[in-house]
């Protein structure tokens, strides 16, 4: 229940991050509601139905679980670190893409990764690098030659 009530809290940040966020679409001249309605209309009413969700996890609560809210939140975090490891390389390989380029930094992403995830043995290493490899430089050059469309090249 208190895993739920902290994905309820998370939708509703994120709701109202993105619903701040639309604001900054341009209005058009020739549209009276623009281009930015559509997208704060759905916002709005994700901002609405999780704050719903949360009052109503929170009625559904027990007392008791308050009191054990803290390491409940510590034993559901422990349990789940692989979750937070892969958001967190999540935020980082966006966070680079500009700087290093979509080659290098999905390389990085992907082999780093799949090296937290995968048992670090011999024949598995070679074959996060090569998939690694083939996801990252073999999609750049497949957008490029065929699709004609480049990939962020960064700026190192």
């Amino acid at each position: 229940m208190i895993a739920r009530l902290l994905s309820y809290v998370f939708l509703f940040a994120a709701s109202g991050g993105l619903f701040i966020s639309a604001t900054a679409i341009p209005a058009s001249r020739f549209e009276k509601l623009g281009a930015g309605a559509f997208p704060k209309i759905v916002f709005a009413a994700m901002v609405l139905m999780s704050a719903l969700a949360v009052i109503d996890a929170l009625r559904q609560i027990p007392l008791a679980a308050y009191r054990d809210f803290s390491s409940q939140t510590q034993a559901w975090v422990k349990r789940r670190y692989l979750v937070f490891v892969s958001l967190a390389a999540l935020t980082v390989y966006l966070l680079a893409i500009p700087l290093l380029g979509f080659s290098i930094a999905s390389f990085a992403f992907l082999f780093g990764l799949q090296l937290v995830l995968m048992p670090r043995q011999t024949k598995s290493i070679v074959i996060a690098a090569v998939v690694a490899l083939v996801f990252s430089f073999g999609l750049n050059w497949l957008f490029a030659e065929v699709f004609t469309v480049f990939l962020p090249r960064g700026v190192l």
